[in-house]
């Protein structure tokens, strides 16, 4: 620390300022070792605390989860549920985790005259910023890769492993009841398995609001090209010169619907990866279904990410104030009060927002636009 700071000195009265256009090579590495420096110490923290915030998350999801045991889904089952729910668990609690990290790391720094050297060599307040952003960046890569391809899909798998030991079903018994609509055709689903088969199917074909006939098959299935398959179909259309039955062993039908668009019905939103519920919430507005909840989790999805990138900038705004000399447990107080009402209010907002039909990019990215006002305002007051 002693080194970096004599560098830093040496570096600007010697052979360069931060506020001129020209650098020199040693200058620019020097900024380079700062940025790694200061990125080390907000994700180590940022880590740290994620590990103790997730340990109490799953003490309390296991415990929730021993109460629900039956059939198979035992205590080994419920330890397992509880691990596959760790990830999506850790994408909801790192905007919380990235701002008690900083504020702990950059905390130290400032608690060790660390940031009061890096500013007196001549670093300015928005270098500081762009440095803590950086940081702010790598995480907001590491949350949206965890959001997308971790943790949805565990919390898919954990959620059927919990449903199937649960009620010890086999695969063969195992499914739920489904309606879904394809134009103006509504189709009524007894059974989806795991494998997408469905035993019996009602098909209902409407023009307008006329109904033009109903069809019953008692087997039906998807096959690898999406085309469903329908065993024994009886059809009955009513027509202006009376009712036709039409029946036939096999049948194959093009719908709309994929096993893709099926499988997102039959999962909760927290469940889906972004792609997953564009391709839904897009299938829902071509159908004329309401999309909200999905919309919902989408933009709630998108605006969580993008505060992560913001909390480690907040917490530098900190760090030039009364939190400087403050100890460790004023930091860590700070960070929770802060890291609580942004949780609650995101909480709060997005469901308020279903119920009241408010647009769902407001109710989600109010709180993550209020977090960078404050953000910039605070930063902007610092001398």
């Amino acid at each position: 620390r002693y080194l970096v700071g004599t560098w830093l000195h040496d570096f600007v009265h010697g052979r360069f300022a931060f506020g001129s256009k020209r650098l020199s090579p040693a200058a620019i590495s020097m900024t380079g070792i700062l940025s790694q420096y200061m990125m080390r110490t907000i994700i180590a923290n940022t880590a740290l605390v994620l590990v103790v915030l997730l340990a109490l998350a799953g003490l309390f999801e296991f415990i929730a989860e021993l109460d629900d045991t039956q059939g198979d889904y035992q205590t080994p089952q419920a330890i397992l549920y509880t691990a596959l729910r760790l990830p999506n668990l850790a994408f909801e609690m790192l905007p919380v985790a990235a701002l008690i990290g900083s504020l702990l790391g950059l905390g130290a720094l400032a608690g060790n005259s660390e940031i009061i050297v890096m500013r007196s060599a001549g670093l300015s307040v928005s270098a500081l910023a762009r440095m803590v952003a950086l940081s702010g960046a790598v995480m907001l890569i590491l949350t949206g890769l965890l959001g997308e391809f971790i943790g949805p899909p565990l919390d898919f798998y954990a959620r059927s492993m919990r449903v199937e030991a649960r009620y010890e079903q086999g695969d063969e018994q195992l499914g739920n009841e489904a309606w879904v609509k394809d134009g103006d055709t509504y189709l009524h689903l007894e059974k989806v398995s795991p494998e997408f088969e469905f035993g019996s199917l009602y098909m209902y074909r409407f023009d307008g609001d006329k109904l033009e006939s109903i069809a019953v098959a008692e087997n039906s299935g998807l096959d690898p090209n999406d085309n469903w398959v329908l065993e024994n179909l009886r059809e009955t259309q009513f027509e202006r010169d009376g009712v036709h039955v039409l029946q036939s062993t096999r049948s194959v039908e093009t719908f709309e619907v994929s096993s893709g668009l099926l499988g997102s019905s039959l999962a909760k939103p927290l469940s889906l990866s972004a792609r997953e519920l564009l391709s839904y919430i897009d299938y829902l507005q071509r159908n004329s279904l309401d999309a909200t909840k999905y919309e919902t989790e989408f933009w709630y999805r998108v605006s969580r990410t993008f505060t992560v990138l913001i909390m480690p900038v907040l917490a530098l705004a900190f760090v030039f104030g009364s939190l400087r000399t403050g100890g460790t447990g004023g930091r860590l107080v700070i960070g929770i009060v802060i890291g609580l009402a942004y949780y609650l209010a995101s909480e709060t907002l997005a469901n308020s927002g279903q119920v009241f039909n408010l647009d769902p990019i407001v109710v989600t990215w109010l709180p993550s636009i209020t977090l960078f006002a404050i953000t910039f305002f605070a930063l902007s007051r610092i001398r």
